[in-house]
């Protein structure tokens, strides 16, 4: 999937995304080969999303100086708790190479990498925080030599209020990384919220995640960098199986189709598997295999839309059958050709599909 994400804006003041601003009105690698940007301009058509305002860029890349060959960078930060973790995933799912508790002196080295000959590293996304202590002093200055050089990038800070970052902390029960000895969380906060002023200055996005569940902060976050492009959508993965080799471990949905006439008995069907003809239509052109299918892909419509809205990436679904050869196999290919019509991006496989014919 390819997305055209809004380049990155002046350094004036940043996009600020909360819910009290809606109401009013206003660790993995995971590599995308190609990547057009489209830097923002000061020129812009608004477009309300569910809770946020975001902001598009309606010039074309060349009008607004764009290097499309160029890497995309976005530069996360933020205070301790906001959700900075939960905004690297999100990255990683949409396909960004993803470093966190990254030493800011290592940006620059870091995407002179996706200059090499033969990188397929298109779209970056790093975290820097407190985390790297007196490395984290460098931030400043690595930005500004990236402004400099003109390499394109966004800067992306996380905020919450103290009440709510200090109740997160006593959640999870980890310390602050800003705590002395013997501080305590409120004052690690206050001392954290000094020290990222001038960076929180320049970003192009702020989020401030107070009253946000980490579904809705994925969605702010989509919504910003992805506003007015194709949604990523979910990848699925139908396989059959044989319920006496086990269940999967991990699929997410498993569906018993045991209750089907299992052609395993009709002598002239034994040898063959769900990929051929004849058993094809021993399963699929029966009655009760019909009333099946019907109910199955309607449940499918209303589950898979609603695994996208809670951002979900990976959905994993298991067809099993007693041997994992016949009904299960023709099931399975029937629901990933129905899922790809639909615009999900389907792949099959048959796990269990030549271990009864080796027994």
């Amino acid at each position: 999937m390819f997305f055209s994400l809004p380049g990155p804006t002046t350094r004036q003041s940043p996009q600020v995304y909360s819910k009290d601003a809606a109401n009013s009105g206003c660790d993995g690698i995971r590599v995308l080969e190609q990547y057009v940007t489209r830097p923002a301009c000061g020129r812009h058509k608004t477009r309300e999303g569910r809770g946020y305002v975001t902001q598009e860029c309606d010039l074309p890349a060349e009008e607004n100086g764009a290097t499309a060959n160029s890497p995309e960078l976005v530069v996360i930060t933020g205070m301790s708790g906001a959700g900075r973790s939960e905004a690297i995933h999100t990255f990683e799912d949409l396909g960004y190479f993803c470093i966190d508790n990254l030493p800011p002196n290592f940006i620059r080295q870091v995407v002179d990498l996706t200059a090499l000959p033969g990188s397929k590293v298109r779209r970056i996304a790093v975290v820097c925080d407190v985390r790297a202590r007196e490395f984290f002093d460098e931030l400043a200055g690595e930005l500004k030599r990236l402004e400099d050089d003109g390499a394109a990038f966004h800067l992306l800070f996380l905020e919450a209020d103290d009440e709510t970052l200090v109740r997160r902390f006593k959640e999870t029960r980890r310390r602050h990384p800003l705590c002395e000895t013997g501080g305590s969380v409120a004052e690690g906060i206050e001392a954290e919220r000094e020290a990222l002023g001038a960076i929180r200055a320049r970003a192009d996005v702020v989020i401030d995640s107070t009253e946000l569940r980490p579904a809705e902060l994925r969605a702010a976050i989509k919504e910003r960098f992805f506003s007015g492009q194709r949604r990523p959508s979910l990848t699925v993965t139908v396989m059959s199986f044989g319920f006496k080799y086990g269940v999967p471990i991990d699929a997410d949905i498993v569906m018993d189709v045991r209750f089907l006439p299992n052609p395993y008995y009709q002598q002239e069907l034994r040898d063959h598997t769900g990929l051929d003809e004849p058993v094809r239509d021993f399963v699929l052109q029966r009655e009760e295999t019909e009333a099946f299918i019907d109910r199955w892909f309607s449940l499918l419509e209303v589950l898979l839309p609603g695994y996208l809205m809670e951002g979900k990436a990976h959905l994993a679904i298991a067809l099993g059958c007693t041997g994992g050869m016949h009904r299960s196999v023709a099931l399975a290919e029937e629901t990933t050709t129905f899922l790809n019509s639909l615009g999900y991006t389907s792949a099959v496989s048959h796990r269990d599909i030549g271990k009864d014919r080796r027994a």
